[in-house]
């Protein structure tokens, strides 16, 4: 198979730039390479309209009305899949700050189990309804901040405001896990490593390599659904995130063989067996039909994602796609949504499991009292 990956919404680690607070990555996937097939047929739509490259964004509704026949054409002919991907860089900032201050490895204050069990996720949720811009701005320059003693002092300072905002909260023990794992790393911010130490480090958490993460597993699904293997992996030519994700492709490859794993019960399997072993190519969208293709797709579907104007006789060229498209949201409001979902269709427990997990409970919070006491 053949695949077409560019993203929409720059970010780096500009996390708070209200034109572009999502940051979308599409991908394109066909049993035939268009890059040498399609050439002729956008050769013919870039004549029709006197334009060198369809860019979407350039030629608006309008534009892409006068040749929507020409891109169903292309659609069915090519068979044509288009996915996409998504995270909300503000949502982003603070799943970073959850990941660093609440992981149980080096925070005592939380519990095993709220941090490496689905109830991880009703910790960030309710933390993440104390903090306002502000205090995610904060922890995130923090986060990104090179210099230990900066950070630090920023990361405090998060830490005893959103302390300050727990007793809003409803659920008590949330109250408790939350107020006691920001008090430990308010006072213990030097043993959170909270911040990046390098430059290069800066790039493995800013939102387009995660998003990428999320583009990699999808190919891999792609791949396992129609049982083929990857021919070429396109990916649009940027000099600032393409070596991270030459990076990664590479990792994925290497571990392809590991067996699948979770990080604690409950939690999303995480499996590499289908993943791509072929090296990324990287090109410029000028130089790529597929590419040219993929800027069509992404801008209607951001669209539509937003709720903007799309011409309706472009409807029939994103209708067919969206019943075979795939996508995956990072941000709290989806998170929100499919564990709440999760927890509701939990089946009652038995009273053994419930005396069980008692148990388990009991032996987590000695562990964790003791923890906060050395």
């Amino acid at each position: 198979m053949y695949f077409h990956v560019d993203e929409s919404g720059h970010t780096g680690t500009n996390l708070f730039d209200e034109n572009q607070p999502i940051l979308y990555y599409g991908v394109l996937s066909s049993k035939f390479n268009i890059d040498a097939l399609a050439e002729k047929e956008l050769s013919a739509l870039r004549q029709s309209l006197g334009v060198q490259r369809l860019h979407a964004s350039e030629l608006g509704n309008g534009g892409l009305v006068k040749i929507v026949d020409g891109l169903i054409y292309i659609q069915k002919k090519y068979d044509l899949t288009f996915d996409i991907y998504s995270i909300a860089k503000a949502d982003h900032a603070l799943i970073c700050f959850f990941d660093q201050v609440f992981d149980q490895g080096l925070n005592p204050a939380i519990t095993w189990s709220g941090y490496w069990t689905p109830l991880r996720y009703v910790l960030l949720i309710n933390l993440a309804s104390l903090f306002d811009e502000e205090m995610l701005k904060l922890a995130w320059s923090s986060r990104i901040e090179l210099n230990d003693e900066k950070a630090n002092t920023g990361l405090v300072e998060v830490c005893k405001a959103i302390k300050g905002r727990v007793d809003d909260l409803p659920d008590e023990r949330s109250r408790t896990l939350i107020y006691d794992a920001l008090n430990w790393a308010q006072n213990n911010p030097s043993k959170i490593y909270y911040n990046a130490k390098r430059k290069k480090d800066l790039l493995s958490i800013t939102p387009n390599l995660i998003g990428f993460q999320s583009v990699m597993h999808g190919i891999a699904s792609r791949l396992n659904k129609h049982n083929k293997s990857a021919s070429i992996i396109t990916v649009d030519q940027q000099s600032q995130f393409n070596k991270g994700q030459k990076t990664f492709s590479e990792f994925c490859a290497s571990v392809k063989d590991t067996p699948s794993t979770t990080l604690g019960p409950g939690m999303p399997e995480i499996d590499f067996k289908d993943m791509p072993t072929i090296p990324l190519s990287f090109k410029s969208g000028k130089d790529s039909a597929g590419l040219e293709i993929v800027d069509v797709y992404l801008w209607l579907f951001k669209r539509m994602l937003e709720e903007k104007e799309i011409a309706i006789e472009i409807y029939p060229f994103i209708n067919e796609q969206i019943p075979k498209s795939m996508t995956d949201e990072i941000s709290i409001n989806a998170l929100a949504s499919r564990w709440g979902e999760w927890f509701e269709n939990l089946p009652e427990p038995t009273d053994d499991e419930m005396k069980k997990g008692m148990e388990l409970k009991k032996l987590d919070e000695e562990r964790r009292l003791e923890g906060m006491e050395k």
